[in-house]
């Protein structure tokens, strides 16, 4: 079995639990105002393997499942599977820390989902497979002018806010899943700019 296939049954089983366990919800879920103490720093992490509702929780594993497992076998040749299930803890870690500093001092704000590692496994993959194809509702498009799209989208919408999706941890996940493969594999660099000078498309 893939550590993307264990993750998966990892999140599937722990948001399904909370679904109809109120006091796990509140105990595993991103509260910055909660978090006064190290002792519950854990939640920047926590908050990932739970969701708000099933569409919630399956569109997050789908992207992860299609994306996860090239991005793991990638991870394998050039360095260690390890090192993806490395990447994606932090990625959920990083990608909270920006809403967490920012909403220390209010009691309202909670977050949870793993968008934020999704978004790094998905930003890795660009990084190795820029025109790669991802298919948006059904629209193919390639990754790299995806992931341009994305990030802008995110910006923008994190600055708008409004609609309490936490589009930082989209953003800064991303970020961080593209930083992170160029460090694991830095000499695949230049073939990720040799690749963006040489489009492919493969619809």
């Amino acid at each position: 079995m893939t550590y993307t296939l264990i993750i998966l049954a990892i999140t599937f089983a722990l948001s399904a639990i909370t679904f109809n366990n109120e006091n796990l919800y509140q105990k595993l879920i991103m509260w910055p105002k909660r978090m006064d103490s190290p002792t519950e720093y854990y939640r920047l992490l926590t908050s990932g393997f739970i969701h708000a509702d099933w569409p919630h929780l399956i569109f997050n594993m789908i992207t992860l499942y299609f994306f996860g497992q090239n991005v793991e076998y990638i991870f394998s040749a050039f360095s260690s599977p390890m090192m993806y299930v490395v990447m994606y803890l932090l990625g959920i870690i990083v990608s909270s820390l920006p809403s967490f500093i920012k909403h220390r001092n209010d009691g309202y704000y909670r977050s949870l989902g793993a968008s934020g590692g999704v978004a790094s496994v998905l930003f890795a993959s660009i990084y190795f497979m820029p025109w790669s194809i991802i298919r948006f509702w059904f629209i193919p498009i390639p990754g790299i002018i995806a992931g341009v799209g994305y990030l802008i989208y995110s910006a923008y919408m994190s600055r708008r806010g409004g609609d309490n999706i936490n589009h930082n941890a989209h953003f800064w996940g991303a970020i961080f899943g593209f930083v992170f493969a160029a460090v694991i594999e830095p000499t695949h660099g230049l073939y990720f700019f040799q690749q963006l000078m040489q489009p492919s498309f493969n619809f």
